[in-house]
């Protein structure tokens, strides 16, 4: 039986440490603010919001929503992030996407200042992640894989990890985090040849593809840890990974669950990069 990597105790423990960081600021007459910025009513995006603002108020951070129709425009758009731009008092932004399709997503991201870039979709966060400098913040889930593994003792440094997806949300930017922890790094997706071979030769398996379950137990072998980060809903409401989880559990060493695993540290990580925008001091009026 695998260990199950909870994402529940990596979320306190990072919110505790987020609260002690807002009780100071607040000592100081500091508030950190987050701008939630959401257009239409897709029921994912929904239900992150309301997590997210339920996490956020928790610790300590204001959270100020934009919302706007699925008809908004993209001008309509760049101009509210814009004005969050120039908002002294909102230290960091959350872009829910994918925008409507009639927004230039891309120009919109580009638009966002990499310093409120709460989510790493900047090309600013991401040339940070990608160089290893410390410029903005690296996408949430993409970080909160590797507070799992921190959280549980799961050492880094030497190992074989094969990053099962090749996003700039996800895959992308935890490999390039794997690689500066000194891992070696294998990146596959979906049109990988031989992706069950590959996958077994790894000691830590990170899966972010979006389909379920594209990994089971012909990509699988005890001693390994896994990490899925996705999440699909399927009949009845029954939710599930990109791993087949009964084919993982009783064969690998440690496994996330779904949901409650790196989903569930999200929301922290994003409460802690409001925190340390915050805490940065950049965007205080004096």
């Amino acid at each position: 039986m695998a260990l199950l990597l909870k994402g529940k105790p990596v979320a306190d423990a990072l919110g505790k440490r987020t609260a002690e960081q807002t009780m100071i600021m607040a000592s100081r007459g500091i508030r950190p603010c987050l701008a939630i910025l959401r257009a239409g009513e897709d029921p994912g995006d929904l239900s992150y919001e309301k997590g997210a603002v339920r996490r956020c108020e928790s610790l300590g951070i204001d959270v100020r929503l934009f919302h706007f129709p699925e008809t908004v425009s993209g001008e309509e758009l760049k101009v509210a992030v814009d004005r969050i731009n120039r908002d002294d008092s909102i230290h960091s932004c959350l872009i829910l996407r994918p925008l409507p399709s009639q927004a230039d997503e891309e120009e919109i991201r580009r638009t966002l200042q990499t310093e409120k870039d709460a989510d790493g979709i900047t090309d600013g966060s991401l040339a940070g992640v990608f160089s290893g400098n410390a410029t903005g913040f690296a996408p949430c889930t993409a970080e909160a894989c590797i507070r799992v593994l921190d959280h549980y003792d799961i050492g880094i440094e030497g190992k074989n990890v094969t990053v099962v997806g090749r996003s700039l949300v996800i895959g992308k930017p935890v490999a390039m985090m794997l690689l500066q922890r000194h891992a070696t790094v294998t990146i596959c997706h979906t049109r990988t040849k031989n992706l069950p071979e590959i996958c077994r030769r790894a000691d830590i398996l990170v899966v972010a593809a979006g389909r379920r379950e594209i990994v089971d137990q012909t990509c699988l072998r005890p001693g390994q840890v896994v990490l899925d980060v996705g999440i699909h809903v399927g009949a009845e409401g029954k939710i599930s990974g990109d791993v087949d989880f009964s084919s993982a559990e009783p064969l690998v060493s440690a496994v996330t669950p779904v949901p409650g695993g790196v989903g569930a540290v999200t929301t922290a990580v994003l409460a802690s990069h409001v925190a340390e925008a915050a805490n940065a001091g950049r965007f205080w009026r004096r």
